[in-house]
C-alpha cells in the first residue's frame, strides 16, 4: 500500500522535526518528508489537517497473556487494543503459561503476531526458568529467537548474586535486563499503598520503601558490574530520587513509569475499587508530583502501560483477593497527552518517551520517519473527546479505572509497515 499523509504536524524527535509537512509512504517504507508532495498513481491520500503525525508509538511493557491465559487476553485482541491506542510496536512480558523461557514459546508468539496481529510484537524472555528466581534462563537462545530483553516481571529476582550474574551475562550478549524492583519481605500481605487511605479502609499496606530498597540494589549492581539495567513501573518519589542520583554518577540505568502513576493516587481505591488495585500500588500525591518531575527532568525515560488484563471474575471479588493490574493500551495516549497540556512535557518530549526512547533502550530501530525507514506511523488527534466504554474497548478484559470517563486525545490512524491497521 502506498500512502500520502498530507497537511499534518510532523513530529520526529530522531530528526528534530516539528513542522507542517507531508509524508509519502511507498512499499511500506518512508519515501519522503516534505511540503506539497505529490501522490503516486493509486496511492491512498490521508488528510491529516489538525493531526500530529509521529513515529509509531512503542509500549515496552505489555501483558498479552498468550499462551495459556487467553481468557484474559490473546495476541489478536491485545494487538488490536494496541493499534487502537496508537501503538505500532509492543513488548510482551514473559509471565505466560508456559513462561517465555525458551525458543519455542518466543517463536510461537512472534509467528502468531506476524500472521494475525495488528502491530509488531517483541517478546521479553524470562531472566530465570519459570520465573522461579533460581536458575538463569538460556538468554542467548532467547535473544536468537527474537526476544529483545529479559525480565522476571511480576516477580523480583530476590537472589542478589543471581541478579548480578544475570546482568553480566546479558550485557555480554547485548540484551537488556528489565527489573521488577520490589522487596517481598516488606510487601508481605499488603494489597495497596501504606498510608492514610489504607488505614482508613482497613487494608494491609505496602510501604514505599519496598520499591526503594530494591531500586537501590539494582542501581548498585549495575554500577558495580558496569552493565545497563532498566527499572520497570517506577511509582515512588524515593525510586525517582535514587535513579536520578544513579544517573548523575554515570550508572547505565533507564526506567519507565505508567500513566496511572502520574494520574491517580491511592484515593482511587476508596470504595474498595479493585480496578485501582495494581502492583506497584497507586501511591500518594507527593509521589505523583515526583513522577511528573522525573518525567520533566529526564530521570524517567519512557512511558509504558503495564497493560495487565484480567477477567471480570478476577476483579469482581473482595479487594484482598482481587488480581493486581489494569488495562492501559487504549487509554495511555490521552492520559499522557495531558502532560503536555499541563506543561510537564513538551510534545517532542512526550513522543520521545512513548516512541524514540523505548526503541533506543531495547534497540528496536522502530521510531523514526527518516527516509528509508519502516513506515510505522501514528496519527493523533489531540482534541478528540471520547468516553471509555467497556463494550467499545478492543481488549478482552475491561479492568480500567477510567470506565465511564471522558478522555481527550487519541489515535485516529495507526500504520504498521505502511499498512493501515486501525482507523477511528
Amino acid at each position: 500500500m502506498n500512502l500520502l499523509i498530507k497537511n499534518g504536524r510532523v513530529i520526529d524527535p530522531s530528526q528534530k522535526i516539528d513542522d507542517m509537512q507531508d509524508v509519502l509512504v511507498v512499499d511500506g517504507l518512508v519515501k519522503e518528508i516534505g511540503k506539497a508532495l505529490s501522490a503516486p498513481a493509486g496511492a491512498e491520500i490521508i488528510d491529516a489537517t489538525g493531526l500530529y503525525v509521529v513515529p509509531g508509538l512503542i509500549d515496552m511493557h505489555v501483558h498479552l497473556r498468550e499462551p495459556g491465559l487467553e481468557y484474559k487476553e490473546d495476541i489478536i485482541s491485545g494487538t488490536k487494543a494496541a493499534a487502537a491506542g496508537g501503538f505500532t510496536s509492543i513488548c510482551c512480558m514473559p509471565n505466560t503459561k508456559p513462561v517465555i523461557d525458551n525458543k519455542a514459546i518466543a517463536s510461537y508468539i512472534i509467528n502468531k503476531a506476524k500472521a494475525e496481529g495488528f502491530c509488531n510484537v517483541f517478546p521479553v524472555g524470562s531472566i530465570t526458568y519459570g520465573l522461579s528466581g533460581e536458575r538463569m534462563s538460556e538468554m542467548g537462545e532467547l535473544k536468537e529467537s527474537g526476544c529483545v530483553a529479559v525480565s522476571d516481571d511480576g516477580k523480583p529476582v530476590a537472589n542478589s548474586e543471581l541478579m548480578m550474574r544475570s546482568l553480566q551475562y546479558a550485557a555480554g550478549i547485548g540484551i537488556m535486563v528489565i527489573s521488577h524492583s520490589e522487596e517481598l519481605e516488606l510487601v508481605g500481605e499488603g494489597v495497596m499503598n501504606e498510608g492514610f487511605t489504607s488505614t482508613e479502609l482497613g487494608l494491609k499496606g505496602i510501604p514505599r520503601v519496598a520499591e526503594d530498597i530494591a531500586t537501590v540494589r539494582e542501581t548498585l549492581l549495575a554500577e558495580y558490574t558496569g552493565t545497563p539495567i532498566h527499572i520497570a513501573h517506577v511509582s515512588t518519589k524515593g525510586a525517582v530520587r535514587i535513579i536520578r542520583e544513579a544517573k548523575a554518577r554515570g550508572v547505565k540505568v533507564t526506567c519507565e513509569t505508567a500513566p496511572h502513576y502520574f494520574t491517580l493516587t491511592d484515593a482511587a481505591v476508596r470504595g474498595y475499587n479493585t480496578n485501582a488495585k495494581m502492583n506497584p500500588p497507586l501511591r500518594e500525591a507527593e509521589d505523583v508530583a515526583a513522577i511528573k518531575e522525573g518525567l520533566k527532568d529526564g530521570t524517567i525515560d519512557a512511558i509504558a502501560t503495564d497493560h495487565a488484563p484480567h477477567h471480570l471474575d478476577e476483579k469482581d471479588v473482595e479487594f484482598n483477593v482481587a488480581m493486581n493490574g489494569i488495562i492501559g493500551l487504549e487509554t495511555s495516549l490521552p492520559l499522557s497527552l495531558k502532560l503536555v497540556d499541563d506543561g510537564v512535557l513538551t510534545l517532542d518530549q512526550l513522543i520521545e518517551k512513548m516512541s524514540s526512547n523505548p526503541s533506543n533502550i531495547l534497540s528496536l530501530n522502530r521510531a523514526s520517519l527518516i527516509t528509508g525507514s519502516i513506515a510505522d506511523i501514528t496519527l493523533i488527534d489531540p482534541k478528540i473527546e471520547w468516553v471509555v466504554e467497556a463494550d467499545k474497548l478492543a481488549s478482552k478484559s475491561k479492568n480500567s479505572p477510567w470506565l465511564g470517563q471522558t478522555l481527550t486525545g487519541g489515535a485516529v490512524a495507526t500504520i504498521v509497515g505502511g499498512r493501515i491497521v486501525y482507523k477511528r
